[in-house]
Order: structure tokens, then C-alpha cells, then sequence
């Protein structure tokens, strides 16, 4: 961990952004013999190896050596050269050569279907694609003799003797207003957006943060966002700057991140909810999660039921009553609403053993941003009322990359809109309700599936999962922007030893009506493999309401052949 000093030197370099990082550290002095990032063995590197670990001194090497090749094949600053691969530490090298060359990387996610990532590659105007081999098919040109791009390589194609071409200038003099990533959005409605990021915007957060605490429990950071997220890369840059080891987790499955815990021994965990619920449904007392003394997550806010399982483990530091440092059981949850529009988490909220803020509480809005509750045009709205939330923030996204439309339609009164739906206490805490096409109209009230899935998870014990889906007639809109009705489902995943009554719809609406919450239609049950879930692990509400459909048609079925026998 940095000192004191090495922490003032970092708060006041004004020419320290996310566009070089690495090369900042230089001007303090790191040892290069220090071991600053783990790979996770998916990423191949110039001389063939699959290294487990990189010094400090052989990530330069590596990086002047990407940006060697890069600028050998005509990249020059401000051009965009798409990055596609299911590698994380690969993501990371390419992000720190293409920015040291003042170039823009454009991050996609390698689970998006191939049709979709060409013709995203294509939008982004990019000059040249990076890639694996399983997808250099494909972005290279098979069964479309024009790829749009100059030229499509893997990680073999650059070999050692490239780290003799970098350009005169080396590394380029970033702006703070200089792109230097695009990455995208969930793309869980078809075409994903794209979001740069700049200099100054990408790692504002957490420089901003750096200014006022030292960074306890972060001696050592497991980043399991996504690679393409650009989450993970402003996590590994603050590893780099904090002089915490930082290991790059390509899978965001629960039981492989338990693993890598294990071997990894991290003392900060970071990924998204998705893959925290996959965590909490595994028998946690057989893993050694001693280690652990923080998790940090951001994207969709995290459910209570889960948090209160993980934060079990571990242990970390408490100012006690005589003012000094104590080690007490259980870990820190830092939960978090963010995107990746927004750069970083908006909102914050630490919970540990005993805490009680849940109730989809996601706190107050972070100390350098302002979020408010918006009626339709744009009123802040008062304490206790339903609205639309907007941020405003310096860790921002500029705009979408070659689409200025969609992004000013996500405008409102001075703010961007998240897409959620929430409000506030009369003490500025924020309290999240569910993203605005999730929200079912029905004859009993509004049903905010996100906040029925919590209290459901928090009061049946034999829950592993849930998921709230609306399903409406033809033709009928009855979400948070329609005017019909539609009638709520619950899908159910029950834990492998729940002792539930035959009357599943029952059971929950004992729940939800005692709550002043409306009833569900129908309470099914759903197994594990049956849940659809995006390229980042969100739960695909919208592939979920056909299935809801399914579900009930099978369970129609059932109950007429029971007749008929």
C-alpha cells in the first residue's frame, strides 16, 4: 500500500488521468521488480507464455511492445481500434498500449452473438480489431468479404521485436478532455451503446477518493467485472496507483470466483450482483474466504439476502471506543447504483454485520455528484414520491460514441437518466425501485418487480432466487411508460433443500400483501437453468416475460391432464 507521501504525490500530479497511469508511476519512483498484476492464465503474451503474474517492469515491457505493433500497423492518436476478447488481462495490456498511443480502444464484450459485435465494431469507425482466436473468423471477414476495418490480429501476431518501433514521443501527452476508452452498455435490448470515456472522467472517482482516505482493506483486489467494462479498468489503474496486486478474473461465475479467492487470497472483491448472488448460494462455510475484508459493487444495486450471506465472512478494521484500529469478524459491503454512462458508482452504501439500511436503500449520491427524482418534465421531485432518476456528475460520459440522438433523449431538466425508478427519504437517502420497463401495471397497483424480488429473497428462507416478470395482452404496454394492465409472475428458484408448501402463489403473496405491496397472479417455479441472463450477467426481464409465458402454458397444462385423469 502507497503511504502518506506517495498518496500527496499522487493527489497533486495534474497530469495524472486515466490515459497514463503507468507511466505516471515511473515519474514516482515504483520498483519495476514489483509484481503488480495476475492474469489468470487466458492471456498469451508476446513470446508465446501464458504468464500467471507481471512486475511492474515486464507490464511496461509488454505494453511498449502492443504499442510498438499497434503503431507498426498505422495506429496513430485518436484513432479506434476495437478490442474483442474473452480474455480480462488482455483487455487491460490493450487498453495500456492504445491509450500510450494516444489511440481509443473500443471495448465489446466477446459473449455478444458475432452479427452484433461487427456491426458494432462498424459503428465505431474503428480502424483495426484485436481479437481471439474463436472470433478472428468471423471480425476478419468470413461470410462478409469487407469487414469494415484495415486489419483484424490476435495477441500471436505481436511478437517481441515490435517494442522496437514505438513512435518519437512516446507515450502520448493525454488532455483531460481526450477519449481514451468505449466501452458499451448492457446490450441487453438489442444494439449496445456506446460510451466513452475520457482522461479525466474514468478515474475522477477515485482520485477524488484517494484525496481523503488511504484505502483500508485494499492491500489486494480480485476485479472480476467484466474485462470490456470500463469498471475493470479503472479498478486495475487504482490497484496500480494504490500499490495493491491486482488479479484479473476473465469468468464472473460464482464458484470460479471462489476459487480464485482462495488461490488469489484478495482482501477487496469487485463485480456485479449478478455473479455476488451465484457467490451467496454457495455453501460459504467450505471455502477459506478469510481474506476477504471488503466486496465493492456497482451496476444493478445487490440484494439484501445476499449481502447478509457474504458479509459473514472474513473480517476487517473498526475504530473502537479508545480510538484505535480493531479487527472484527465479517466483512464490508459496499453496495453501489452505477453504469456505464456514469463511470462510477452514483450512489454508496457500506454495509457489515448488523447493518439495517437495506430495504433497496442505495444511499446518497456520492460527494462529487448530484442525483435528484424527476416527474415527467423534469421536477425535482419532493421526499417520498415515485419518479425517474437523474444524475449529474464529472465522471460522466461525454455522449454516446457517433449516436448524439439517443443520448440527448436520456436528457431531462439537466440530468441523465438512469432508467431507474426510485425516491428519497426526507434525509436524502435514496431508495431504488426497479429500471422503468420493468415495472408492471396491474388492477392491485403498481408491482416494481426489483423491490418485490428483495422482499421475497429477504423473508423466504428458501429462496435462491427469484425473478418478477409482468405479462400483458397483445398489443398492451403496462410498464412504468404504458397506460394497460398486466398481470405480475413470480419465478421461483428454490434452494436445493427448501421445504416449501404446494402452494407456491400463496406462500408469496402471504408475503407481499403483508408488505402493502400488490399481489403476484401466479407464483411458479423455475429452475436454475431456465434464468436468461445478458452478456454481463443482468437477468434478461424481457426474455423472462416469454418464458413466464411458457411457464404458465406448461402450468395450464399440467392441471388439464390432472383433470382429464
Amino acid at each position: 500500500m502507497i503511504t502518506k507521501a506517495e498518496r500527496a504525490q499522487i493527489v497533486a500530479d495534474d497530469e495524472l488521468g486515466a490515459g497514463n497511469v503507468l507511466h505516471r508511476l515511473a515519474v514516482y519512483g515504483r520498483p519495476e521488480h514489483e509484481e503488480v498484476l495476475w492474469t489468470d492464465g487466458t492471456w498469451r503474451a508476446p513470446d508465446g507464455s501464458h504468464p500467471e503474474v507481471l512486475t511492474l517492469g515486464g507490464l511496461r515491457a509488454t505494453v511498449e511492445t502492443y504499442a510498438g505493433f499497434y503503431h507498426s500497423r498505422g495506429v496513430r492518436p485518436r484513432d479506434v481500434v476495437a478490442v474483442v476478447t474473452a480474455s480480462s488481462p488482455e483487455f487491460a495490456i490493450n487498453f495500456l498500449a492504445l491509450t500510450a498511443l494516444g489511440a481509443i480502444p473500443s471495448f465489446a464484450n466477446a459473449k455478444l452473438r458475432p452479427e452484433i459485435v461487427r456491426e458494432y465494431v462498424r459503428r465505431q469507425a474503428a480502424l483495426g480489431v484485436i481479437t481471439d482466436e474463436d472470433r478472428f473468423p468471423v471480425l476478419s471477414g468470413a461470410g462478409d468479404p469487407d469487414p469494415g476495418v484495415e486489419f483484424v490480429v490476435t495477441a500471436a501476431d505481436v511478437r517481441p521485436e515490435h517494442r522496437e518501433l514505438l513512435p518519437a514521443g512516446y507515450p502520448y501527452r493525454h488532455h483531460a478532455t481526450d477519449p481514451i476508452i468505449i466501452s458499451h452498455s448492457s446490450g441487453t435490448t438489442g444494439m449496445p451503446k456506446a460510451v466513452p470515456h475520457t482522461h479525466q472522467s474514468l478515474l475522477y472517482a477515485h482520485l477524488h477518493a484517494l484525496r481523503v482516505f488511504m484505502g483500508d482493506g485494499m492491500t489486494r483486489l480480485l476485479v472480476n467485472y467484466p474485462g470490456n467494462h470500463n469498471a475493470a479498468m479503472s479498478t486495475m489503474m487504482l490497484g496500480l496507483l494504490l500499490r495493491a496486486p491486482v488479479m484479473m478474473l476473465s469468468s464472473q461465475v460464482g464458484t470460479d470466483v471462489l476459487d480464485a479467492i482462495e488461490q488469489f487470497k484478495p482482501s477487496a472483491v469487485f463485480a456485479f450482483s449478478g455473479t455476488y448472488a451465484q457467490m451467496a448460494a454457495e455453501d460459504l462455510s467450505a471455502r477459506n474466504m478469510s481474506s476477504i475484508e471488503r466486496y465493492f459493487n456497482t451496476g444493478d444495486a445487490a440484494h439484501e439476502a445476499h449481502i447478509r450471506k457474504l458479509i459473514t465472512q472474513g473480517s476487517h478494521e473498526e475504530i473502537g471506543p479508545d480510538f484505535q484500529r480493531h479487527r472484527v469478524p465479517g466483512s464490508v459491503f459496499t453496495d453501489g447504483l452505477g453504469s456505464s454512462e456514469t463511470g462510477y458508482s452514483m450512489f454508496n452504501n457500506a454495509h457489515r454485520p448488523g447493518s439495517a439500511s437495506f430495504g433497496r436503500c442505495i444511499g446518497k449520491a456520492m460527494s462529487f455528484a448530484d442525483a435528484a427524482v424527476l416527474s415527467e418534465d423534469g421536477r425535482p421531485l419532493p421526499a417520498g414520491e415515485v419518479g425517474r432518476l437523474g444524475v449529474r456528475s464529472p465522471t460522466l460520459t461525454p455522449g454516446y460514441w457517433n449516436d448524439s440522438g439517443t443520448w440527448h433523449k436520456l436528457r431531462l431538466g439537466g440530468y441523465w437518466l438512469t432508467g431507474d425508478l426510485a425516491y428519497r427519504d426526507e434525509k436524502g437517502y435514496f431508495f431504488h425501485l426497479d429500471r422503468a420497463p420493468d415495472a408492471v401495471r396491474t388492477a392491485a397497483g403498481i408491482v416494481f418487480s426489483t423491490r418485490s424480488e428483495e422482499l421475497l429473497l429477504r423473508e423466504l428462507p428458501g429462496l435462491a432466487d427469484c425473478t418478477v416478470v409482468g405479462i400483458a395482452p397483445d398489443g398492451v404496454r403496462a410498464d412504468w411508460d404504458g397506460d394497460g394492465e398486466a398481470e405480475a409472475y413470480a419465478l421461483l428458484q428454490l434452494a436445493e433443500d427448501a421445504r416449501t408448501p404446494d402452494d407456491l402463489t400463496a406462500w408469496v403473496n402471504e408475503v407481499l400483501v403483508a408488505e402493502g405491496f400488490p399481489p403476484m397472479a401466479k407464483a411458479l417455479r423455475m429452475d436454475m437453468g431456465e434464468l436468461a441472463v445478458g452478456v454481463t450477467g443482468k437477468v434478461l426481464k424481457r426474455v423472462m416475460r416469454e418464458r413466464a409465458r411458457e411457464l404458465v402454458a406448461r402450468a395450464e397444462n399440467q392441471v388439464a391432464v390432472g383433470r382429464e385423469d
